[in-house]
This record gives C-alpha cells, sequence and structure tokens, in this order.
C-alpha cells in the first residue's frame, strides 16, 4: 500500500503558500459517510489550521462517489472559488461495481482539472475493505482529507501566480 510508512496528515506550515485570501469548495459524497465525514473533518481542520477563514469554505452534500464529478462541475460554474476538493470512499464488494465507480470517477475528475480553471483535488478513497478507508480517514495512516487540504491549497496558489501568464513565460 502507498501509503503503508507515511502518515497522510503530516505537513509543514513554513513550506506551504498564504491561505488566508483563498476560498475553497469541498464536495462530500454521503455514501460510507463514517468514513468521508473523517475526511471532511480533516480537510476542514486543516484549511483552518492553514489560515483559510471559516467564511472562506463552502460544502456541498453528493448521495454518492459518482455525483462528485456533477458535484465539482456545478461548484466550478457557480461559485468563485480557487479550488476544490472532492471526497468520497469506494469500498471493494464482490461486484464490478467497484472497478466501474472508481474508473468513472477518477476520470471525470480529471476532465475537470482539464477543461476547466479551477483545480479539482482528488480525495477519493479506493479501499479493498472499510477498515482501510478508516485508517486513512483519521486513523493509523493519518488523514487523507489533510492531505488533500494542503494540495488544495498549493494548487490554489499555482493558479494565483500562473493567472495571466501565456506559456511562453517562466513560473515563478
Amino acid at each position: 500500500m502507498a501509503t503503508a510508512n507515511k502518515n497522510l496528515s503530516n505537513y509543514d506550515k513554513n513550506q506551504l503558500p498564504d491561505a488566508k485570501d483563498f476560498t475553497f469548495g469541498i464536495v462530500v459524497s454521503e455514501w460510507n459517510e463514517k468514513v468521508t465525514e473523517g475526511l471532511f473533518n480533516g480537510a476542514e481542520t486543516t484549511l483552518l489550521d492553514l489560515g483559510v477563514k471559516p467564511e472562506n469554505i463552502t460544502r456541498w452534500n453528493v448521495p454518492g462517489s459518482f455525483e462528485l464529478i456533477y458535484g465539482a462541475a456545478r461548484m466550478q460554474q457557480k461559485l468563485a472559488v480557487d479550488a476544490i476538493i472532492t471526497i468520497g470512499c469506494v469500498i471493494k464488494g464482490e461486484t464490478m461495481h467497484f472497478e466501474f465507480v472508481c474508473e468513472g470517477v477518477t476520470q471525470g475528475i480529471k476532465d475537470l482539472n482539464v477543461k476547466a480553471e479551477i483545480p479539482v483535488i482528488f480525495c477519493v478513497l479506493t479501499d479493498n475493505n472499510e477498515q482501510q478507508s478508516l485508517e486513512r480517514s483519521g486513523g493509523a495512516h493519518g488523514n487523507k482529507g489533510t492531505e488533500a487540504a494542503v494540495t488544495a491549497i498549493r494548487m490554489a496558489d499555482l493558479r494565483r501566480r500562473t493567472s495571466g501568464q501565456n506559456s511562453k513565460m517562466g513560473f515563478k
């Protein structure tokens, strides 16, 4: 497992951009709620810890992970946010449903990143069992929501720093 020797909750505030003026959207799947609430709590706590104002965080719920794509697309269209975090959890079962949902969500969120200006952060656990998901949503391996919040801040900063630059100009 990629996270076996890594705590997802570790970050160094001194290595991150100032986030006090950023706004974030978070789209949360209600399916596997015990896990997704843990991920949301990790993301929200981290954003607040890194200086984001509570009023600059907007949360929308959707029924399941597959609906994260639509929720994030609508958020890109309707809200002035600097980045969006999509939070979901798909646990492998006995049918092919797991593979179809994981592939669809992954490709859908990738497409949103390619087609729009607002970065969408993938915080969707795709584990073999509930225990693995719990370990990554505030348990033994930390919290993937924390990692997603740090990523969102870094991508919001990248977006802001590169806005208006043409492709021949270098990044600072």
